[in-house]
């Protein structure tokens, strides 16, 4: 007996395949990538987890069929932010099922507890999601299961029912509980992972679809720096430390400058290429504000090894009317 668990590496996915594998039931730990889950890359992390509890993990990539589905157009809406929870859970028990077929599982598991988010997890969001992807019955969520109808793996007795767990709400001592009882380590400290239920990470988006048609390539480019919106529209991001310089050096997309200071220390950045000669004049202004310059002297800086020239501002003040977050 097999099944598939929809697996984001949190504590919650991580005990509920427990559950599962307790009674044993081989798991396929089954994380999905629409490329906003997060800044970091959590593959190690996965991996740990998946190793504690005696699972196989897999990632599989669904950025193009994301965009083109769901991001833009959902059909339950956003939440709170950019973030279109309902219509993104469907989508990725859709592909869940798909994957269940070709492994030749049995049935799905993931760890939404009823009620721990009070828009996505309520008891009728919980039902669309099963209706929308055609999951019902398929679909057994362990750690609120016994609050919930019985599902196939239960109904034909493939899983033990009271071995499973009936929370609700948000409090996490239950599943502190279970963790002192496995002995869990290097469990990740709950919160949301979706970089689009964040604020500041919708602000941006927000932003660009107003400006330019949203594709995977553009994915990377919204994780890190500081966004500004210049003055004829183009798009400029300037790092702030280190690894955001070094994380900007290493995206590939034609549609954007790489720009970067010549004789001076300076931040990494990267300029719309359809950006007029205004705002590139602008876009120099703003990333030399960034150094250890003064107002008065002219630097070099370059666009793909194409040199420009300018001052930085007397204040980042002046910035501030640019900037998007």
């Amino acid at each position: 007996m097999k099944a598939i668990a929809l697996f984001s590496g949190g504590l919650d996915s991580t005990l509920a395949i427990k559950l599962i594998i307790d009674q044993g039931i081989e798991v396929l730990a089954v994380n999905i990538n629409t490329g906003f889950g997060s800044t970091k890359d959590r593959l190690e992390h996965m991996q740990n987890m998946c190793e504690q509890v005696g699972a196989e993990l897999k990632i599989i990539d669904i950025q193009s069929e994301y965009l083109q589905d769901v991001l833009f157009d959902p059909k339950h809406g956003y939440g709170k932010n950019f973030n279109p929870c309902i219509d993104c859970h469907a989508k990725m028990f859709t592909v869940a099922k798909r994957i269940m077929e070709v492994e030749g599982a049995s049935f799905l598991i993931s760890g939404e507890v009823m009620g721990q988010r009070p828009m996505s997890q309520n008891k009728d969001a919980l039902q669309i999601v099963l209706n929308e992807s055609n999951c019902d019955g398929l679909l057994l969520r362990p750690m609120s299961a016994k609050m919930l109808a019985p599902t196939i793996a239960e109904t034909n007795g493939w899983v033990d029912r009271e071995k499973l767990e009936g929370i609700t709400g948000r409090s996490r001592d239950r599943q502190m509980e279970m963790v002192r009882e496995i002995g869990l380590d290097n469990f990740e400290s709950p919160g949301g992972g979706c970089l689009l239920t964040d604020e500041n990470f919708a602000k941006k988006m927000f932003d660009f679809i107003k400006y330019d048609k949203f594709e995977v390539r553009d994915i990377p480019l919204m994780k890190y720096g500081r966004h500004f919106r210049l003055s004829d529209g183009a798009k400029l991001v300037v790092g702030r430390n280190k690894d955001e310089n070094a994380y900007l050096q290493d995206i590939d997309n034609a549609k954007y400058y790489h720009v970067k200071t010549i004789g001076i220390p300076g931040p990494h950045a990267m300029v719309s290429k359809n950006a007029s000669e205004a705002d590139k004049e602008l876009a120099t202004k703003i990333i030399l504000t960034y150094c250890k310059t003064k107002e008065n002297n002219s630097y070099t800086v370059s666009y793909d090894d194409i040199e420009a020239y300018g001052s930085p501002f007397a204040s980042r003040d002046e910035i501030k009317p640019f900037t998007i977050m």
